[in-house]
């Protein structure tokens, strides 16, 4: 498989949010932690709510690579529980079939997963599958359609949440149980992210 890449779009937007979603922006951040731009190292502005309201919200879409559209649907999903919307919002996100297949290790980014998936390498419960957003849930199994595919897997070095179960003989995964809150694996404040969209 090819080198995972750094593009400069990606770089740029991590160090203005100042959150890393791979071991080379982690690297690049250690070194400039501070926004980009010509006077990065001295800008200190403070924010108002609504740019710390927006700034969260931009984190969670950068993470999950999603645009605003399709992240709004999502909030839309997860305000149906107004006592729980931002863990909701959280775990559907969590619970994406593109973020699955990262979690799992089978791929180096989300954008990864979201390549593969859309490519129909995978059966989901044996039928062909190439909708990335689509919301995995308890007892699904996910599995490589072609041996090619399984042949050239190479599983990435990650963390498997509790919530996943990996065979790496077969090249599957299966859900066991549905994430929760304290498997978003980035500190969001997902409240702030409620408030953005309530004001």
């Amino acid at each position: 498989m090819p080198k995972s890449k750094v593009y400069p779009s990606q770089l740029k937007k991590a160090r203005s949010l100042k959150i890393a979603i791979s071991a080379k922006q982690q690297k690049i951040l250690s070194k400039r932690p501070y926004i980009p731009g010509q006077h990065g190292k001295k800008f200190r502005r403070k924010l108002s709510d609504y740019g710390l309201q927006l700034a969260e919200k931009q984190k969670a879409k950068f993470i999950y690579g999603l645009r605003e559209k399709p992240f709004r649907r999502f909030f839309k999903i997860a305000s149906k529980d107004p006592k729980a919307t931002g863990e909701l919002l959280l775990t559907l996100l969590e619970r994406r079939l593109d973020n699955v297949v990262y979690r799992a290790s089978f791929a180096k980014s989300r954008l990864h997963g979201r390549q593969m998936v859309s490519h129909a390498k995978f059966y989901l419960n044996d039928k062909k599958v190439n909708i990335p957003s689509i919301i995995i849930d308890k007892g699904d199994v996910l599995t490589i359609r072609k041996q090619a595919d399984k042949d050239k897997l190479e599983l990435q070095d990650n963390e498997i949440p509790n919530w996943l179960k990996i065979d790496k003989n077969k090249k599957s995964i299966t859900v066991v149980k549905l994430p929760n809150r304290e498997n978003a694996p980035f500190d969001l404040n997902e409240q702030l992210i409620v408030e953005f969209y309530n004001r």
